[in-house]
C-alpha cells in the first residue's frame, strides 16, 4: 500500500505530488551521478497545503515527505516514489525519519524562537535521506514575527531543503510567504470515502465506520476519534441535547456553563496524562535532588514549562468548545435541510425526532439565524473573549432564533 493511499478523496493532490516526487527523485539521482539535471521540473522547494478541516492537509503533507525520502529499489524500475513499505517511507511517515522535521503546535501560536530554531536546522545538508523536508503542520498559528523569520529562509533555500506548510486557507499564511509556495488546494472527502478508509485502515465496524463519517461530514480525524472514544461519543450526545435545552433563561446559563466544564474537563484531562511526567522528566534533566530541591538558577526554566503548561491548556480548552460548536452547527444545518425539503443527507439521523420537532416549530429565517449566533460566537472566542460570556451570549440567541 503506497503512501498515496493515504490521501483520501484527493485524487487530482495525489497525481500533483506524484509528479513531483517523480522529478525530485531524478534531480536527486542526477546530482549523485554528476549529470545535468532535468530541465523542466514540476519540484519546488516549498508548498503550501489548505483545506477545511479533517481534509487531511498534515496527512497530504507527511504522505509528500516520505515519497521524496524513498529509497525503494523499485523506483529504478519506473515504480512511484512513495512505496510505503521502505524505511524512508515508513520512518517519515511515523516521525523518526533523521531528515523529516514535524512541526505541530499544542499551544495558541508559533513564537520567534521557534521558527529560529526551525530556519537553522533547515541550512542543513540532509543526514541520511534525499533532502531535509520542514513539515510544519499549524503554519496558520506563526505569529507575525516569527512569519518574517520563516520568510528569509522560504526566500532563499538550502540546495535540498523543502518546506511543507499547512493551513486551512490562503488568507491564514502571510502573503510574502504564499506568494512564495507552490499551493495545493484538498477538498472535505466524501463521507463514503472516510468510511471505507476507517473499515480498511483501523478495522471499524462497518456500520460504525458509516455513522461516524455521516457525523462528521467527512472529516477523517474527527469520525476516527468517534469511532474508538466512547467519552467522545457521550460528549457529543450531550452537546446535541443542548437546542431542545434552552427554554428559558436559567436553563439558557445552565447549558452555557455545561459547555465550558466540559471543556475544562477536556483540558484537566489532557494535563493529567502530559504535564507531570513532562514536569518530573524537566527536573531529572535539571538535575533534582531526591527531595525535589531544584539546583540554583533553575528557577526560570521550570516558569517556561509551567507557562508552556497554561497555555497548552488554554488551546486544548479552545478546540474542545470549538468542537462542540462544530457538532450545534451540524444539528442546525440538518434541521434547515428538513425546513427547506432537501434531499440532502442528515448528519444526525440518530436525532430524527428532535430534528422534525424543531424544524417544525421554527421557521428557517430562525435557523439561519442560530447558525450565525454559533459561528459569531466562535469568532468571539478566537478574538479572546471569556469563554463564558461568548457561550452565554449563543445559547441566549439559540433560545430567541
Amino acid at each position: 500500500m503506497t503512501v498515496w493511499d493515504d490521501l483520501v478523496g484527493q485524487e487530482k493532490v495525489s497525481g500533483q505530488l506524484e509528479a513531483a516526487a517523480r522529478d525530485a527523485d531524478a534531480l536527486v539521482t542526477a546530482v549523485a551521478a554528476d549529470t545535468p539535471p532535468p530541465e523542466a521540473s514540476k519540484m519546488t522547494h516549498a508548498w503550501l497545503f489548505t483545506g477545511p478541516p479533517g481534509s487531511g492537509r498534515s496527512t497530504t503533507a507527511r504522505a509528500f515527505a516520505a515519497a521524496l525520502q524513498c529509497i525503494s529499489p523499485d523506483r529504478a524500475l519506473g515504480g512511484i516514489p512513495g512505496c510505503g513499505f521502505c524505511d524512508g517511507c515508513h520512518t517519515s511517515l511515523i516521525g523518526t525519519h533523521a531528515d523529516v522535521q514535524i512541526i505541530r503546535t499544542d499551544l495558541l501560536s508559533i513564537g520567534v524562537k521557534e521558527t529560529r530554531d526551525l530556519v537553522r536546522r533547515a541550512q542543513l545538508s540532509p543526514a541520511v535521506g534525499r533532502w531535509q523536508v520542514i513539515v510544519m503542520e499549524d503554519a496558520d498559528r506563526l505569529t507575525e514575527g516569527a512569519g518574517n523569520v520563516l520568510l528569509k529562509a522560504v526566500e532563499e533555500p538550502a540546495p535540498r531543503t523543502v518546506w511543507l506548510l499547512c493551513a486551512p486557507s490562503l488568507e491564514d499564511v502571510l502573503p510574502t510567504i504564499r506568494s512564495r509556495c507552490r499551493h495545493l488546494t484538498l477538498r472535505t472527502p466524501s463521507v463514503a470515502a472516510v468510511a471505507d478508509v476507517l473499515v480498511r485502515r483501523d478495522g471499524i465496524e462497518p456500520d460504525i465506520a458509516a455513522a461516524v463519517a455521516r457525523a462528521t461530514q467527512g472529516h477523517i480525524g474527527r469520525a476516527r476519534r468517534l469511532a474508538t472514544d466512547e467519552r467522545a461519543r457521550a460528549r457529543r450526545a450531550a452537546v446535541l441535547k443542548l437546542p431542545l435545552r434552552v427554554d428559558d433563561v436559567g436553563a439558557c446559563l445552565k447549558a452555557a456553563q455545561e459547555l465550558i466544564d466540559a471543556a475544562s474537563e477536556d483540558a484537566k484531562q489532557v494535563a493529567e496524562e502530559t504535564d507531570v511526567k513532562e514536569t518530573e522528566d524537566m527536573k531529572a534533566a535539571l538535575g533534582a535532588g531526591q527531595n525535589g530541591r531544584m539546583p540554583r538558577g533553575t528557577a526560570g526554566v521550570m516558569k517556561e514549562l509551567e507557562d508552556r503548561q497554561k497555555r497548552r491548556k488554554t488551546r486544548t480548552q479552545r478546540d474542545s468548545l470549538d468542537l462542540a460548536l462544530i457538532d450545534l452547527t451540524a444539528f442546525y444545518r440538518d434541521v434547515l435541510a428538513l425546513q427547506f425539503g432537501t434531499d440532502l443527507a442528515l448528519a444526525n439521523t440518530e436525532m430524527q425526532d428532535a430534528l422534525d420537532r424543531l424544524a417544525r416549530g421554527s421557521s428557517p429565517e430562525a435557523t439561519l439565524r442560530r447558525i450565525e449566533a454559533i459561528a459569531a460566537c466562535r469568532v468571539a472566542l478566537d478574538r479572546n473573549v471569556a469563554p463564558l460570556l461568548a457561550v452565554e451570549a449563543m445559547t441566549m440567541a439559540l433560545r430567541a432564533g
